[in-house]
């Protein structure tokens, strides 16, 4: 190919557009992620507090010497997430210092029926995806709201929590959290499980684990303690500094590459189940294809007796929990 034909095929390609709804703690560091990590040749922020949403685009554009090349705008018109290609909702209420995801439920939703219509309408290409919570009970009122097919709108679910489980398993065994491979699924909330059961260091299976000098053992007790670490995690994290916005937007950021890049990574993103271990009518996170076209063929896990009781209890908490919202 000629180095002119290389410059027109250049051009030609299609420039990757991620657009982010929502310019708070969250939605400002995965833009801020996503850049750094040239996940997209354009990032669109939107935000109802107009002052704030320019000074973060202006503040990010500022850094845009020190990143793969990108385009960074924000506003206060919905316009501005015109043609995304993937859009990620991150507007809701705060969560204060104890107060569960499930408490959230109310204003979210109100939030996700006032935008979604619109952001339809202006990106009817993109894969969108729920970063607020509480994810799961949004997610499927998303669904419901939007009339978008199943795969093309789906939550962030527990990839942050998998991701909590790993670090603190890694630190607990003395390994590289990177080979560690466990999921947590269920509803990102209080009725969370880790699957212990089919989960490894190395390739060695979990439960099965001994470290070599005799420390880092996970018995029941140090599985349990581990387990819960995990689902206090964001109480810690917002009691001390009042949001949770680093590792989850690194989190979501990481579920946009998978869309932007076709990668077919498998992630516990929440979706809406439809017969999963015979659970249905309702978004849970379980371990799930994502691609392109957004989330695809879940993965059936095998699973111990206990731990699809677990799933099951977590499905009916999700499910009553939208009952009472009219979903």
């Amino acid at each position: 190919m000629t180095v002119e034909a290389l410059a027109d095929d250049t051009r030609r390609r299609r420039r990757t557009k991620l657009g982010i709804v929502g310019a708070g703690a969250v939605g400002a560091t995965l833009a801020y992620a996503a850049l750094m990590r040239g996940v997209a040749q354009s990032v669109a922020l939107f935000d109802v507090n107009a002052a704030k949403v320019r000074a973060e685009a202006l503040d990010l554009s500022h850094g845009i010497q020190f990143v793969p090349m990108a385009h960074v705008e924000g506003s206060d018109d919905v316009d501005v997430l015109a043609d995304s290609d993937v859009v990620v909702f991150t507007a809701g209420a705060k969560q204060k210092p104890g107060q569960s995801r499930l408490d959230l439920a109310g204003s979210t939703i109100g939030i996700v029926r006032a935008l979604l219509p619109r952001l339809v309408e202006v990106a009817p290409e993109a894969v969108h995806v729920m970063v607020t919570n509480p994810v799961d009970v949004v997610t499927y009122a998303a669904l419901q709201v939007s009339g978008l097919p199943p795969e093309r709108l789906f939550g962030s679910g527990t990839v942050l929590d998998s991701s909590r489980l790993r670090f603190l398993l890694a630190e607990h065994t003395g390994v590289a959290a990177q080979s560690v491979h466990a999921y947590v699924v269920g509803e990102h909330g209080d009725s969370e499980l880790p699957l212990w059961s089919s989960a490894t260091i190395g390739s060695v299976p979990l439960l099965q684990w001994r470290a070599a000098d005799g420390h880092g053992a996970l018995d029941e007790p140090a599985r349990d303690r581990i387990a819960t670490d995990v689902v206090q995690s964001a109480y810690r994290v917002i009691e001390g500094k009042g949001a949770t916005n680093y590792a989850i937007g690194l989190a979501a950021t990481r579920i946009v590459e998978a869309v932007l890049y076709d990668e077919r990574r498998v992630l516990p993103v929440s979706s809406l189940l439809q017969g999963y271990h015979g659970i249905r009518d309702v978004c849970l996170s379980v371990p799930a294809i994502v691609h392109a076209g957004g989330v695809g063929d879940r993965i059936p896990v095998p699973m111990t007796a206990v731990e699809l009781a677990g799933l099951r209890a977590s499905a009916e908490a999700v499910r009553e929990t939208a009952r009472r919202f009219g979903f």
